[in-house]
Formats: structure tokens, C-alpha cells, sequence
């Protein structure tokens, strides 16, 4: 059997990672960045599977990309070209798939799928994103963060939009790394209250939801937002454009930032909608260092979990 039983790690958010193993994941990651250990193979002749349900640019190619770096083999799994498309079982998949692979990224729409695949496989799985939480993508914004700003415990960050699968992680890493968070977003749109209540008996920094993206974006180190409209709410899409039209980050707003913010979007951009073009390709943009990030993160995050 490939992989390991006893001892095995799952990444399905950023709870399973300490304060310690985070720092220690970004510092890797800028190592691996500055093209430290380039010839260094850790996964050869190792096999991670790459299973699918979403749509993906960054996820699949940065988790591709990385793979072959890292020596391994990456093998991509379309849920429609799988027995599980035609109603095998999540736990029966997990299972064989543990048989074959080293390890198993899922990108899925319930996190309770992430979360029964990983129940019964026998190899580290990944979560690559679900409805619910983007544990890769955070680590990404936090390497970046550190790249720009130096440090994370006392950072001011706003996240101005919907109270997504991207919030919640970043509520989590906030908690993790001292972080001072503030959402803003219109009412019924705040992030999940059970991340909510975790993160804020876990932090040493403010956590602060409120409605003025103004007032969040003052003083900002950093001011983040991804789409309005998620992958699987297109039938919610007048509604929330009507919602958040002005929850967008342009020049007025990142005015209201310190002069040497710094603007995260996770991607892919609305451009017009959530961030205008003048902001993303602004000199305040770190989007597409941000975006770079996720390989980095993600070899550091392949290297200490496949063993």
C-alpha cells in the first residue's frame, strides 16, 4: 500500500496546522521561492491524485506544476470519468484511491465530502477548496503578507465582500498568526458563525464584523475581496450584485488605507464589479505575487505532508 496509515496528516483547513507549522510553512515557501533546494526531489516516485468537481486555473495548475517540481507524478481525476460519477461510494473511492496514490487533493463543492474522503483514506488529502473553506489559498495570502510586510502578528487586514469560503480561512489564519481581521460585508452575508466563535476564542488579535467597507479599510495594511458571486450561487447573481455594489475596492476606498496597503484578490477577478482596474493593476497590487504564491506554498505544503 502507498502512503502511510499511522501518523497521517490532512490538510482540510487551516485548524489542522499550528501557529509553528504555519511560520514554518511559509519560511519554506520563500525559501523555495528564492530557488533554494531547486534540485531537491522529495516526492519522486510518488503519485498524488488531483480530484476535481470545480472548475480551477491557479489550484490545478499550481498543484501541478509543483508536483513535477517536487519529483512527483501528478494524476488528474474527473469526477465524470470515475466510477464515483456512476455512484461508488465516497468511502469506497477513498479507499482504493489510498491503495494507488501517496496522496489526494480534492477541489469540491460540500466540505462534508472533504471531510468523509479524508475519514477513510489512508494517504494525507488536501483540501484544495470546498463551499465552505480555501486552506491553500490562505496560506498563500499569509507568504504573501509576510513577503510585503514582514511580519503577520499586528498586521491590519479588511476583507471587504461576501462572507465566503475565503473569509472563513482567512478568519482561521488571522486567529493562527495575530492578525487583526475586519469583514466587511451587508447583513446576511457574514462569514459562518461557528468559524466566527472558534477563531475569536483562539485569537490574540480583533476579529470585527461590521458594514462600512470605509471604516474596515481604515488603517488597513492590507485590503483583500474576492467575487461577489461564487462558483454554484450564478442563480443568486442580480441579487448579490444589487447587495454589494458598494462593497468594491477602488481608488476612494484604498484612500482610506495606509499609503503602503497592499491589495489581495484570490482570483479569478470581476473586474468592474468587486476591485476596479486601476487598483489591480495599481502600484498598491499584490495580486499576481499572490497568486504566484500558491506554487511555493503548495511545495511546502506537499514536502511536510507526503512522506
Amino acid at each position: 500500500m502507498n502512503g502511510q496509515i499511522d501518523g497521517k496528516r490532512d490538510f482540510l483547513t487551516i485548524w489542522d496546522l499550528s501557529k509553528d507549522e504555519i511560520e514554518n510553512l511559509i519560511k519554506r515557501a520563500l525559501e523555495l521561492k528564492s530557488g533554494a533546494d531547486k534540485n531537491k526531489c522529495p516526492l519522486i516516485g510518488k503519485s498524488i491524485g488531483l480530484f476535481f468537481e470545480k472548475p480551477s486555473t491557479r489550484t490545478r495548475v499550481s498543484f501541478e506544476v509543483g508536483i513535477y517540481q517536487l519529483g512527483g507524478q501528478s494524476i488528474y481525476l474527473n469526477p465524470r470519468e470515475i466510477q464515483l460519477g456512476r455512484g461508488e461510494s465516497i468511502a469506497d473511492t477513498a479507499r482504493v484511491l489510498s491503495r494507488y496514490l501517496n496522496g489526494i487533493i480534492l477541489r469540491t463543492y460540500a466540505h462534508s465530502s472533504v471531510e468523509e474522503f479524508a475519514s477513510h483514506a489512508t494517504v494525507p488529502v488536501i483540501n484544495g477548496l470546498s463551499d465552505f473553506h480555501h486552506p491553500c489559498q490562505a496560506l498563500a495570502d499569509l507568504m504573501t503578507i509576510m513577503e510585503k510586510k514582514g511580519r503577520l502578528k499586528g498586521i491590519r487586514l479588511a476583507y471587504i465582500g461576501d462572507g465566503n469560503n475565503v473569509a472563513n480561512s482567512l478568519i482561521e489564519s488571522a486567529a493562527r498568526t495575530g492578525i487583526n481581521i475586519t469583514i466587511a460585508c451587508p447583513e446576511g452575508y457574514e462569514p459562518d458563525p461557528d468559524v466566527l466563535d472558534r477563531a475569536r476564542s483562539d485569537s490574540s488579535g480583533e476579529i470585527i464584523i461590521l458594514r462600512n467597507p470605509k471604516e474596515a479599510a481604515g488603517r488597513a495594511d492590507v485590503i483583500y475581496t474576492d467575487v461577489w458571486v461564487s462558483m454554484g450561487q450564478e442563480e443568486e447573481a442580480e441579487k448579490k450584485k444589487s447587495k454589494f455594489k458598494n462593497y468594491q475596492i477602488n481608488s476612494q476606498l484604498l484612500q482610506c488605507a495606509k499609503n503602503d496597503a497592499i491589495v489581495l484578490h484570490c482570483l479569478p477577478a470581476h473586474r468592474g464589479e468587486e476591485i476596479t482596474d486601476e487598483v489591480m493593476d495599481g502600484p498598491n497590487s499584490a495580486v499576481f505575487d499572490q497568486a504566484e504564491n500558491r506554487l511555493h506554498t503548495e511545495k511546502a505544503l506537499l514536502e511536510f505532508l507526503i512522506r
